[in-house]
């Protein structure tokens, strides 16, 4: 006789997991009882079936107990939290009650799911994370110092005031002795917060040499305003492309989408909904207004936005547009069809220098951005390009040239 599949619902804590179970019926097979985190894989070695189907919220240490029990069980889902909520509300709220509420909306197949990531997307996330962090701590240090320079009164020099060679100028400040110790210690992090982002961001270009990442890169980089750092932060974010099968539901994600308002007779728009990755949102917003700035046709469409609607809401309307060209670069792994080969040359050199393609690929800078080019399909015929007064001799394409830059067949 076939063993009936039970579902199990697991409400995940820092330091305990609550379990608990319901049978197709609805009916509790396995009350719900508290397993220590550090017992959970003797436990579910030992009572766990094959068949059973599993359920736990998307928390911190959520990916380790999915990876735990996977192999276990038959079918093991996420649950997105805030949804689960909206679906299970309740005026009582206790573990116990929380693991039964998930096992049976499992039985029930009403478990709003969420995408679980491979470990090297979550590897990618965490390290990003991390380089967030240390650059949110590097801003509270520079505002700590010009507190101090307001309270003071003091009006602080033309130019960049956190370089290093501004070190001897914050100094030599005619301060009180509590402010001199605070800009001394306010200078120390600031050098250290330095070394750690520098260290951070050239393993993220390392990591952008390596696949799966280096494969899709130049897709992202051939775009004004989007540098190798922030691509990985968009395919951190993004994951497999081919999970969103159109454009629209790739901004939702994003939470760039417009707020709907439709009941009755009724009908209005709002802002963008902000309910979606948080960095991507803010990684396009970045580069839109890179983008603006270096490339006139998004100048153009910005300019004709920022008159009708605000300058805040005309680039957070290119960030979207953005991000639907992104989708389409990425899901149809096409050229863009504006780009131009020299502009996108350049940014490949930039690349490879950044993340040292010589040191880790014995790779030129020309002879990187000549494969970028050629996996993108373009720049067959750019035999050298000048950028900054140097001269690059790029090596010659493994591409045929496209049929306009042959040369006329002689009579």
């Amino acid at each position: 006789m076939t063993p009936s599949i039970r579902y199990v619902g697991l409400d995940v804590h820092k330091h305990y997991v609550m379990v608990g179970a319901v049978d197709q019926t609805q009916q509790t097979v396995l009350p719900p009882r508290k397993v220590a985190l550090t017992d959970l894989q003797s436990w579910a070695e030992k009572y766990l079936r094959p068949t059973d189907h599993v359920v736990l919220e998307a928390t911190t240490n959520a990916w380790y107990v999915h990876d735990l029990l996977e192999p276990l069980v038959e079918r093991v889902v996420v649950a997105h939290p805030p949804q689960v909520k909206l679906i299970a509300a309740a005026m009582v709220k206790t573990d116990k009650k929380d693991t039964m509420t998930l096992a049976r909306l499992l039985a029930v197949n009403l478990i709003p799911t969420v995408w679980v990531p491979p470990v090297h997307v979550r590897d990618l996330r965490a390290l990003l994370a991390h380089r967030r962090r240390l650059v949110s701590q590097q801003t509270q240090c520079k505002n700590r110092l010009q507190s101090v320079l307001h309270r003071n009164h003091i009006v602080p020099p033309e130019g960049k005031l956190y370089h290093p060679d501004r070190r001897d100028w914050w100094l030599g400040l005619e301060l009180v002795a509590g402010d001199k110790l605070r800009v001394r210690q306010e200078l120390v992090m600031l050098d250290q917060l330095d070394t750690l982002i520098d260290e951070t961001s050239d393993e993220l270009y390392r990591l952008s040499l390596s696949e799966p990442w280096l494969e899709q890169l130049p897709y992202l980089i051939q775009l004004p305003g989007i540098g190798a750092l922030t691509a990985m932060v968009i395919l951190s974010a993004v994951g497999d492309i081919q999970r969103f099968p159109s454009a629209k539901k790739l901004v939702g994600y994003a939470g760039l989408g417009a707020r709907i308002h439709a009941s009755g007779l009724t009908f209005h728009t709002g802002g963008i909904t902000k309910q979606g990755r948080r960095e991507l949102r803010a990684a396009l917003v970045e580069a839109a207004w890179v983008t603006v700035r270096v490339d006139p046709t998004w100048r153009e469409q910005f300019e004709r936005l920022e008159q009708r609607i605000g300058r805040r809401k005309a680039i957070v309307a290119i960030a979207r547009k953005l991000l639907v060209v992104v989708w389409h670069l990425l899901y149809h792994r096409r050229v863009d069809r504006q780009a131009d080969p020299e502009r996108v040359v350049r940014y490949f050199l930039a690349w490879g220098r950044q993340a040292k393609a010589f040191a880790r690929l014995g790779l030129k800078a020309s002879e990187f951005a000549r494969q970028q080019l050629d996996l993108l399909g373009i720049g067959q015929d750019l035999p050298t390009l000048i950028t900054f007064g140097v001269t690059y001799r790029l090596p010659p394409s493994s591409l045929p040239l496209p049929a306009e830059a042959h040369p006329p067949a002689s009579a």
